[in-house]
């Protein structure tokens, strides 16, 4: 009977690590133009102004759910409970879809700050804010797979000849807005993984103000570092934002076309693609190393926060090009 167990207990776990190394894995990168095409129903067919951005914030987002293993973040079997690579990759995921839908709602479909919200993407932005870990009443993927058919009802509203109330504005303020917010997300990323091996950093939070204030004081430096048991959650954070921006940047590069090329800007803007798109290589060692920077073992965090940092650099650079009249 005890050896019946034994080998029913191994057969158990042969099985669990199995299913954990499937669906440990990342979805590969999609070609934005192609699926943007395929969406519309016709590779032919003429897309208008924004169809691609929306169609691909809509392919990114039901990624999560259309990947190997589906949606593993509000997991609470085996063996996703126990996997932290690919929630934490899917976060990184969801909040860059969260920020486009925020983007999308208030600046990209509005011509000016007093115009009307749109009547879909009203619904569609807070339903991607629910809780990511909810497995149940009401479940996460119920809550978000409303807000996608949500963009759907826009993206068809905003093809048809007959609606005139769905817009999408390509103006480069709108796409300006967009940058800011991912440099945000980047300069935050790079200063989490850059901390995988700590630093002293000085405090510059009042600079270039002499009146300025702040709520609590802090120290003139302070030591960051990154707790070792999230460095892998950084890590992977970072690779699943840097994934949504890659598809967002090119439907980004189609749609505000006319823009770039005004301001010779698009190849400034398929340069941020190529430093994400290097954050996309195969991690060949079973975990994610944490040597110190000039150390005989490697350390992945800062190898991503290189081109993490690099492709935030050409966002301001983006940015300011943009700003130039």
């Amino acid at each position: 009977m005890q050896k019946n167990i034994g080998i029913g207990v191994g057969v158990f776990i042969l099985i669990m690590l199995a299913v954990m190394l499937y669906w440990d894995s990342e979805p590969d990168v999609f070609n934005v133009p192609e699926a943007a095409a395929t969406r519309a129903g016709s590779a032919e067919e003429k897309l208008v102004t924004g169809y691609v951005t929306t169609a691909t914030l809509i392919e990114v987002a039901e990624t999560l759910f259309k990947k190997k293993g589906g949606y593993l973040s509000n997991d609470i079997m085996l063996p996703s409970v126990i996997m932290d690579n690919v929630p934490n990759w899917e976060f990184g995921v969801l909040v860059q879809v969260r920020d486009m839908s925020r983007v999308l709602r208030n600046d990209l479909s509005r011509s000016q700050t007093t115009s009307t919200e749109d009547k879909d993407l009203m619904v569609a932005e807070p339903q991607m804010h629910f809780d990511s870990e909810s497995w149940m009443l009401p479940a996460t993927e119920t809550e978000y797979k409303k807000g996608i058919k949500s963009f759907k009802k826009y993206l068809s509203r905003l093809q048809s000849t007959e609606d005139r109330d769905a817009q999408f504005y390509a103006r480069s303020d709108n796409l300006r807005e967009w940058l800011s917010v991912v440099e945000k997300r980047l300069g935050s990323l790079s200063q989490r993984l850059s901390a995988s091996v700590g630093q002293v950093r000085i405090n510059t939070d009042l600079q270039g103000d002499t009146n300025a204030a702040q709520a609590t004081t802090t120290d003139d430096s302070q030591e960051i570092k990154t707790p070792w048991t999230e460095i892998d959650d950084v890590f992977y954070e970072a690779r699943g934002t840097a994934w949504a921006l890659i598809h967002l940047m090119h439907a980004m590069e189609i749609d505000f076309s006319g823009v770039l090329e005004k301001k010779n800007a698009t190849v400034s803007m398929r340069q941020i693609i190529r430093e994400l798109e290097a954050t996309q290589e195969n991690v060949w060692s079973p975990t994610i190393l944490n040597g110190s920077g000039f150390g005989f073992f490697a350390n992945h965090s800062l190898v991503m926060a290189s081109y993490i940092s690099r492709a935030n650099s050409a966002v301001i650079d983006l940015r300011n090009l943009l700003e130039q009249g």
